[in-house]
């Protein structure tokens, strides 16, 4: 038998918690094939099969803790045919209509929802990990329509409350959840945060965007995107205002010389906030392609440890969501996070005309143990300088 341990996925994390078994006790699987979602503080990563074989023993459920180096199953090695694969699991199966349409069975939690609500899992979209229904899935699924009793004769008062299903419910919160809400409690306990706001006109960078869309696609194969542009700025305003790449650790000032931007990402897990390293020396399809690859591994989960550590400035962009302003949390122990908001046509004065302009308001939270206010205002006019004049910016000038 081959012992299946759960392996240090990261310094500092102790403990996984058990998300979800993909194989299931008597299952053939493959060498590297994907046996179970190991959950963490920080990411969700998959443990694969270290040979072919078959999964004899699983000894810790779905939901259950785990310390690292622990046995959570055994593997009985060798080649497996399809013929001698079991005609039947002693787990439950699959609902039927899920194997016949060829959808993966529900996420755990989202399982208890669809019973709760008498939701059918096979009409269901699935948008979590290869076509999985997640709990948001089921949640945001309509309630099928129950058959209504004949209207009374008369109109009478309700004499109890309509039927409306579970008035509330109670979710254990993921770890990735737990060490989010810690974090951000931890930051604002500790750092005297402080926002500064500003506005950029957007009207040369999306000159710049529509006049080379289509040869910038034909040249790199990515889309020139706002983001590029954003984190070069930053990097130039970082150069120029160096404490707000830097941290405090106790009685000492560590300024970073390297410029390694986190980038947050919502996913249906929470938010994480991978990192693009060196995004000084990158151009700005180096930095699309590496946002690219980043946001794909956190949509499928992949994400590892060093993928999400390490940052020394974050950016955050709740423009997508369609938000206009917004003070964001830092993100310890970095000094300073910019946010970007929605691009909104306003009236604006250039020249002592009023015109109309794309506008977009900034938000610049900083620790001000470390940044004075004088620096994170120049910091701020700095980005703002490099978006409203890009190619001064690719000039370094």
């Amino acid at each position: 038998m081959i012992d299946i341990k759960v392996p240090n996925v990261g310094e500092s994390v102790a403990e996984v918690t058990i998300a979800v078994w993909m194989k299931q006790v008597g299952d053939a699987v493959k060498k590297d094939e994907p046996i179970v979602e190991l959950e963490t503080d920080k990411a969700a990563q998959e443990l694969v099969a270290p040979e072919d074989g078959v999964l004899t023993e699983i000894l810790v459920a779905e939901g259950e803790n785990a310390e690292i180096g622990v046995l959570i199953a055994r593997l009985k090695p060798g080649k497996v045919e399809a013929s001698t694969a079991p005609a039947a699991k002693v787990e439950t199966p699959e609902p039927v209509a899920a194997k016949a349409s060829g959808k993966k069975a529900p996420m755990p939690s989202a399982k208890r929802v669809i019973a709760e609500k008498g939701l059918d899992a096979s009409v269901i979209t699935g948008t979590g990990k290869d076509g999985r229904i997640t709990k948001g899935d089921a949640l945001t699924a309509e309630t099928p329509a129950k058959a209504q009793p004949e209207p009374a004769p008369k109109p009478a008062a309700p004499s109890k409350p309509r039927d409306i299903g579970p008035r509330e419910e109670r979710v254990r919160m993921s770890r990735l959840r737990q060490t989010i809400a810690r974090r951000l409690k931890d930051a604002q306990n500790t750092a005297a945060m402080l926002t500064t706001y500003n506005e950029a006109d957007m009207t040369e960078i999306m000159a710049l965007r529509k006049k080379y869309k289509q040869v910038f696609i034909d040249k790199h194969g990515v889309k020139l995107g706002f983001m590029s542009f954003f984190i070069k700025a930053c990097c130039t305003a970082l150069k120029d205002v160096p404490t707000v790449n830097a941290e405090i650790d106790g009685t000492d000032i560590i300024y970073k010389n390297f410029y390694d931007i986190s980038v947050a990402v919502g996913t249906d897990k929470g938010l994480v906030v991978p990192v693009l390293r060196d995004a000084d020396q990158l151009s700005l399809a180096g930095i699309e392609k590496g946002i690219g690859a980043l946001a794909k591994k956190a949509r499928d989960g992949d994400l590892s440890m060093d993928d999400m550590s390490g940052g020394t400035f974050t950016i955050s962009n709740g423009g997508v969501y369609g938000s206009l302003m917004s003070s964001p949390i830092l993100n310890p122990p970095q000094s300073g996070i910019l946010g970007m908001h929605k691009i909104e046509k306003r009236a604006v004065v250039i020249d002592d005309e009023i015109t109309i302009r794309p506008m977009m308001y900034l938000a610049l939270s900083y620790d001000h143990r470390i940044v004075d206010g004088k620096g994170a205002v120049t910091f701020l006019v700095r980005v703002k300088e490099c978006l409203e004049d890009p190619e001064r910016m690719l000039l370094d000038l």
